[in-house]
């Protein structure tokens, strides 16, 4: 079955598609974009994730390409077009075509580039392992909040991690302390049943599934403390888990080598998954129609 993917008001056949050379995305960076989870037909967080799409672009000052109610028409017909259940809508935004030059004009018209990937969101490894974390230094831009596309040192840092035989990375800030994971947001509970994650505080980006998960916490009263957190702390916690779009909630058994709790994915760590995929199907996106997994 061909694959579609959409260009600046195209559908194209996605192995045809493709921006111009001096696409600032392309040239600088200059581009940010959002990753929405199709599960059995319905976009996960889908309000969300457009909350945050507009934020990111106003940080930027680049302009929404279309309006956020063509916007979800848009994704709806790629994903009709793709013929797809269990997926993974990628949209990326530029700020658009010009000469290379480290000025820009402010009226430029951005670039909107969408496509359609198959998923397998059953997690089957992470859920019954769990996942192995290496810390490494936060050498990022100073702005991590705004969801850029400028992605080299967090691709480094998963890389090393994999290199080194763990799963993934924590980044810690130049004062020893967690900042998030090198694509998701790090989580730990306590003895006391806290759930503590790093606030938004301009140091991390501010996840959508994050963001859902404590709506969810008020709701079954648990209690979630936003402050920072060491690698140290973090590996004498009950359990540890990292929350992002694609992985949604992932449970964490060792860090740098050292077990988290029974080295066992964890209670609330599972329970959350299990809260979050009831929430979000159940109270975002409609069903897409489509039977073909």
């Amino acid at each position: 079955m061909p694959r579609f993917a959409y260009v600046d008001g195209q559908y194209v056949p996605h192995a045809k598609a493709c921006v111009h050379i001096e696409d600032r995305g392309f040239q600088f960076a200059d581009a940010i974009y959002e990753v929405i989870a199709i599960r059995n037909g319905a976009l996960m967080d889908e309000r969300g994730h457009l909350d945050r799409l507009v934020r990111s672009l106003n940080e930027l000052k680049i302009p929404l390409p279309m309006s956020l109610t063509a916007l979800p028409i848009v994704m709806r017909e790629l994903i009709r077009r793709n013929r797809v259940r269990n997926a993974a809508l990628y949209m990326q935004i530029t700020r658009g075509e010009a000469a290379r030059d480290f000025r820009f004009d402010p009226d430029l018209a951005p670039t909107l580039v969408m496509t359609v990937r198959r998923a397998d969101f059953s997690h089957t490894k992470q859920l019954n392992q769990g996942l192995k974390i290496l810390s490494v230094p936060d050498l990022r831009w100073a702005r991590p909040d705004i969801k850029t596309v400028m992605l080299l040192p967090s691709s480094l840092a998963k890389m090393h991690a994999l290199e080194q035989g763990a799963d993934d990375a924590w980044l810690v800030d130049a004062n020893g302390y967690v900042t998030e994971g090198s694509s998701n947001n790090a989580w730990i509970v306590t003895a006391d049943g806290e759930l503590v994650t790093r606030p938004a505080d301009g140091r991390i980006l501010k996840g959508v599934t994050r963001s859902a998960l404590q709506h969810i916490a008020t709701l079954f009263q648990l209690r979630i403390v936003e402050r920072p957190f060491t690698i140290a702390e973090a590996q004498a916690a009950c359990e540890a888990f990292s929350t992002s779009a694609s992985a949604f909630v992932a449970p964490v058994v060792s860090i740098d080598g050292k077990m988290i709790g029974d080295g066992k994915p964890g209670r609330v760590a599972l329970g959350m998954r299990e809260r979050y995929l009831r929430y979000s199907e159940g109270a975002h996106g409609a069903p897409i129609g489509w039977t073909s997994t």
